[in-house]
């Protein structure tokens, strides 16, 4: 094989990283410039309303390697990845996040790691980073552990979406249709031949993180419900041991009906109604949550909208 001819991209999706981008571009560049394969930068920018498209316009005019998109508004990070996925064509694509936590120095042991072993996927792991804070550490071991006690996937922890996948995977992810895009999970579902690589996280060059609590619970429950309908199960049983708890209150009700004592338990039947109620609004919206993911998908809206581009040949592109 002609390592020379090996076409490599680099895929980064940026939402408000105008402080990053460049940054990220040259640290990248000066890494692979030094490698001897062919390499182009795949940007798509998810809606930012600061100057980040603007300065990727700008690298994509001085280097005809930079290809971007550009959504019409924040579709989130996910979606993002997965239209630069379906836009590139390219040997073997490395995801990358924008603000240099994903060292670029980890590049060519991803490049060798896929030719070595000749493996379909190489994932991350990342190394416990002990700058962290307690919630932060502690939210994503939870998060974690509750994707894989609830769907049918087994993540390892610190899995990151700094991964190098080849044309094969690629295309199979190509030809996804899914609206609620996990794409850890997704990974995960297809299979292949993958290994996992240990590495050390950067800190965030610029900026602040715009992984926040509420996202990190909307991508919990995307991996949940897409990959599982263990909580539907779980409605199941919830409710048929609680069926089963209530006829342990039966024996109480026949003493105090044949003894002819009085039963004022109006305190125990607010609770018991407000119980009960609960009980019945939370089954109903585990299984609203999987009804509203077939409507959605049921739609067959467009995942992501493109407004702006320098990959296809019409000027505006809706996927």
């Amino acid at each position: 094989m002609d390592i020379s001819r090996l076409k490599i991209c680099i895929l980064s999706a940026a939402y408000n990283e105008n402080e990053n981008v460049l940054v990220f571009y040259n640290a990248v560049k000066n890494v692979i410039d030094r490698l001897p394969y062919t390499f182009e930068f795949c940007f798509v920018n998810d809606g930012s309303t600061d100057g980040t498209l603007r300065i990727i316009r700008n690298l994509a005019q001085e280097d005809q390697s930079v290809k971007y998109l550009s959504f019409s508004r924040n579709f989130g990070q996910q979606v993002a990845l997965k239209a630069g996925i379906d836009s590139i064509d390219a040997d073997a694509i490395i995801m990358m996040d924008s603000d240099l936590q994903h060292p670029p120095a980890m590049i060519p042991v991803l490049i060798e790691t896929w030719l070595q072993k000749r493996v379909n996927i190489v994932n991350t792991l990342r190394e416990e980073d002990r700058d962290l804070s307690w919630f932060k550490k502690q939210s994503s071991q939870w998060f974690y552990k509750i994707i894989n006690q609830l769907s049918n996937l087994s993540l390892e922890p610190g899995q990151a979406d700094f991964r190098l996948i080849d044309r094969q995977v690629a295309q199979t992810l190509k030809n996804s249709k899914e609206q609620d895009v996990f794409l850890r999970g997704m990974i995960q579902w297809i299979g292949f031949k993958q290994i996992n690589l240990p590495y050390q996280p950067h800190k965030r060059f610029s900026g602040e993180s715009k992984y926040t609590l509420k996202k990190m619970i909307k991508l919990a429950l995307a991996g949940i419900t897409s990959f599982s309908v263990k909580p539907l199960h779980g409605a199941i049983y919830l409710g048929l041991m609680i069926a089963v708890a209530s006829f342990l209150y039966l024996p109480y009700v026949l003493y105090s009906f044949f003894s002819g004592e009085a039963v004022d338990g109006w305190s125990s039947v607010i609770i018991t109604i407000a119980f009960f109620g609960g009980l019945n609004l939370f089954i109903l919206g585990i299984i609203g949550l999987y009804i509203g993911k077939i409507l959605i998908q049921n739609k067959e809206r467009p995942l992501y909208i493109v407004q702006e581009h320098n990959i296809y040949e019409n000027s505006y592109s809706q996927f």
